[in-house]
């Protein structure tokens, strides 16, 4: 009969043999995204379980598992933020039926598309986790308390500043580790945790104040503010445009070290805020179900739009498109009531859409 101790030593050959045959991307922990928000996504035996975690990442949910529910809506905002920002583009960031990898091999191919989403993951991670340090959720952590006394315009700081400081650190150990256990030496991990850092600059650099008056019917003799993270929507906008203006490099060696320079030697190297990129984009027109690339036939288009990114000529790739009318259903006729509520009518539209030829 076998010991425990064989046991165990099985169970983790077995779980050793599932990562070897299941190569890990670094954005493969997106997929606990997909499972049920009623199944708990911590514990030292379920974290083993969890498909897409790396073997660091595994680690990282047994020590921490409390902050595991802000990893997994991390993953919902990424795919989310992704599909907003992009929901024009050839590639809309669309996602894979199953499996764990959830954007498909484009995120293997050292794109600029894989450029954004390993930013906005690392954002994500951010937010979520400074989200409910804020909120109270998590046991390690609760509001910033450094931001403390008079700032140089007057006001006081007090409140609840959110702990951004945390966020990053977990961030940069959760969703940089499968990156550093390769080691930092090739392009891909060099490129993906320059992004990654890009997407948590994106935060640091946008952050907000908030006030409060104090005094007499308002007037304000006294105010106190805290600091508060941007939207994600305004992470996503930022790193979209960082994503437009994102930096194609190559491996090079300086001295006894490796680092990312640009391809060009004309354009100036990239700063940590930008995005950078080491292959070319496939082009997204034609159907790939090995790549996860869905192709453009059948999208909707801007048919009155020649030279925007969602211009039919752009975006269907040279088949062309076709017009057509469709009746939509739109609220109108809307009226505000004394308390608060508006009573809208239902309204039926005919309109133009456009969308791409097969």
């Amino acid at each position: 009969m076998p010991t425990v101790s064989a046991v165990n030593l099985t169970a983790q050959l077995l779980l050793l043999l599932l990562w070897a045959t299941h190569p890990t991307m670094a954005t493969n922990w997106l997929s606990l995204a997909r499972m049920p928000r009623s199944r708990p996504v911590s514990g030292a035996a379920l974290c083993g379980r969890l498909r897409g975690l790396s073997v660091g990442q595994v680690g990282v949910c047994r020590a921490r598992g409390e902050v595991m529910e802000s990893v997994r809506k991390a993953a919902e905002m990424v795919i989310e933020e992704c599909q907003h920002q992009f929901r024009n583009r050839r590639w809309n960031c669309s996602t894979t039926p199953r499996g764990v990898n959830v954007f498909g091999r484009v995120m293997s191919q050292g794109t600029r598309e894989a450029a954004f989403v390993h930013a906005l993951s690392s954002a994500a991670v951010a937010v979520a986790v400074t989200r409910g340090c804020s909120r109270g959720e998590l046991e390690r952590c609760g509001c910033d308390r450094k931001v403390r006394g008079v700032s140089p315009e007057g006001f006081q700081w007090s409140g609840c500043s959110d702990n951004l400081s945390y966020g990053v650190a977990f961030s940069q150990t959760f969703v940089d580790e499968t990156e550093r256990a390769k080691g930092m030496s090739a392009g891909r991990p060099l490129m993906n945790v320059h992004n990654n850092e890009a997407g948590r600059k994106a935060i640091l650099h946008n952050m907000q104040v908030e006030c409060k008056c104090h005094g007499v019917s308002g007037s304000c003799e006294l105010r106190t503010c805290w600091k508060v993270m941007p939207p994600f929507r305004r992470v996503g906008a930022v790193l979209k445009e960082r994503f437009d203006g994102a930096t194609e490099v190559r491996l090079s060696r300086i001295g006894s070290r490796t680092a990312l320079l640009p391809r060009d030697p004309q354009v100036k190297p990239p700063a940590a805020r930008d995005l950078v990129y080491l292959a070319v984009s496939p082009d997204f027109c034609r159907l790939d179900p090995d790549n996860g690339i869905p192709g453009t036939a059948g999208r909707r288009c801007n048919g009155t739009s020649r030279l925007a990114p969602d211009g039919c000529e752009l975006v269907c790739c040279g088949p062309g498109y076709r017009a057509g009318r469709a009746e939509v259903v739109q609220r109108c006729s809307c009226k505000f009531s004394w308390c608060c509520s508006v009573r809208c009518q239902q309204c039926k539209n005919t309109v133009m859409i456009h969308t791409c030829r097969e």
